[in-house]
């Protein structure tokens, strides 16, 4: 590809699509056959009058049209590699399967995005392709940036994150079920207190998402979360102030600026014979509606979700998580500002 080209990761999407018309040099692009191994083997798959293979999978934002419908296809992928300390090199080209898409199933979407990349773990997305043409683990890193014009991390295989300054990583088991990844929950915390709450709300467990914009909760958690937020809001001088859609509470933040002293939620997950916590603080507990009020940044999904808790992007940014299918866990470190790092700057050193 001759210049950069704007992809949405997404977790939940098993075979990465395109707007091929708008990416050029895909210079060995062709259909794959409706009768080959490759069409067989792709769940969802169909053939068109011209016996080409067809995908049909759900949009990531599940807006309308809620599928996406497009030809299978082939062409060479040219990879970067690098390993600590040594400069990135280009691997041998291998040929990569994916789907072209029309220009409206990108609608929705923030613009300049050209298409999906999958990272289910599904047969066909996007790591796992890399992982066996290249032989490498499979698993793969990614951190998100905290701004839109902030430079964020995806690798697949052993990352080098950080250098020879690797940050501290907790491990706890990856759960598949029906094409998503999930987490366990035995717990939920603010301040270090337990949210009192029926445990069977816990069940549904926890799924990480990179297009859900800010972390969904089941109702009776997310009014829980909310009270003992707003307990400690009132206690450092914040003033309730009116919703602003989608969130529900909202504060006068002051002119001093208070978004570093609320509360902190922590999760408590299975980890290795004993409950670790995953740590939200500061910046990922809320959000920035006008100049001097802020709003707690999770939503209400409502007394029956699927799961008890979507993890949005905003709660993810600058984490490193890593996705290991090898080992079937999920690494996750500390807020990367703890280690005066962000996804953008992977140095510790100030």
């Amino acid at each position: 590809m001759s210049s950069p080209v704007n992809l949405l990761l997404d977790l939940g999407t098993n075979l990465t699509w395109l707007n091929c018309r708008k990416i050029r040099l895909l210079t060995s692009l062709h259909a794959v056959s409706c009768k080959s191994s490759t069409c067989k083997s792709i769940p969802g798959n169909g053939c068109d009058v011209k016996n080409t293979c067809l995908y049909t999978q759900p949009r990531p934002l599940g807006t309308n049209p809620a599928v996406a419908t497009g030809r299978v296809v082939q062409d060479n992928a040219t990879i970067f590699t690098t390993t600590v300390g040594k400069p990135i090199s280009i691997a041998p080209s291998r040929r990569f399967t994916f789907s072209c898409a029309v220009e409206k199933y990108l609608q929705g979407m923030a613009p300049p995005i050209a298409g999906v990349v999958a990272l289910s773990p599904g047969e066909f997305p996007f790591w796992r392709q890399i992982a066996s043409a290249y032989n490498v683990i499979p698993k793969f890193a990614l951190c998100l940036p905290s701004t839109s014009r902030g430079l964020g991390y995806f690798y697949i295989g052993t990352h080098s994150f950080g250098g020879s300054n690797p940050v501290p990583m907790t491990l706890t088991p990856l759960k598949i079920d029906s094409g998503k990844y999930l987490i366990s929950l035995t717990s939920i915390y603010v301040d270090g207190v337990p949210l009192t709450l029926d445990p069977s709300l816990l069940e549904g467990g926890a799924q990480p998402s990179t297009v859900v914009p800010y972390t969904v909760l089941q109702t009776d958690i997310y009014n829980a979360l909310a009270q003992s937020f707003t307990l400690k809001a009132k206690n450092i001088g914040m003033s309730e102030t009116p919703e602003h859609a989608p969130f529900k509470h909202c504060f006068e933040e002051g002119a001093s600026g208070k978004t570093m002293d609320v509360s902190v939620m922590e999760i408590g997950l299975p980890g290795n014979g004993k409950e670790v916590r995953w740590r939200f603080q500061g910046a990922n507990m809320v959000v920035r509606v006008s100049e001097t009020v802020i709003c707690l940044a999770f939503v209400d999904g409502g007394k029956k979700p699927t799961e008890s808790m979507v993890i949005g992007t905003h709660q993810l940014e600058n984490y490193l998580i890593e996705f290991d299918l090898s080992t079937t866990r999920m690494a996750f470190s500390d807020p990367l500002v703890l280690h005066n790092m962000s996804c953008s700057k992977q140095s510790s050193q100030k």
